[in-house]
């Protein structure tokens, strides 16, 4: 369900990883889904930020929905995310993570209005059964 690697020195609780994981591809009817969890420093998010969002600055976290060859039909893709980032903005590392899921499950807050209410009020809900 989940294939989790850590570049960083972050300390990381695999096992509450995989249950968000769970529960939230669950609740999105994609429970037979996997996808990969990368943790990275500053300098990695920050040139794949800048590469693939155009933004030259690091940011918290990056969603690729991809199917790399060689992977199976039910990849749903990569989560990256830059544990330094999220702790200077304050944030909490599941709550990214419950976000970067459900991008890969196509909810997109950058569309419209309309989108990024449906994806907060999704991401909340999650959060608060979790």
């Amino acid at each position: 369900m989940i294939e989790i690697n850590n570049l960083t020195n972050f300390p990381v609780d695999k096992k509450s990883f995989s249950q968000v994981a769970k529960k939230v591809l669950s609740g999105e009817n994609r429970r037979t889904q996997t996808l990969s969890l990368a943790f990275v420093g500053k300098a990695e998010i920050k040139k794949l930020n800048k590469r693939f969002r155009k933004k030259n600055k690091p940011t918290d976290v990056l969603s690729f929905e991809l199917r790399p060859e060689g992977y199976p039909e039910n990849y749903l893709g990569e989560i990256i995310i830059c544990p330094e980032v999220v702790k200077e903005k304050k944030e909490d590392i599941i709550e990214v993570f419950v976000h970067g899921t459900l991008h890969l499950c196509g909810y997109d807050h950058e569309k419209s209005e309309k989108e990024a209410e449906i994806m907060e009020k999704k991401q909340e809900n999650y959060l608060s059964n979790i």
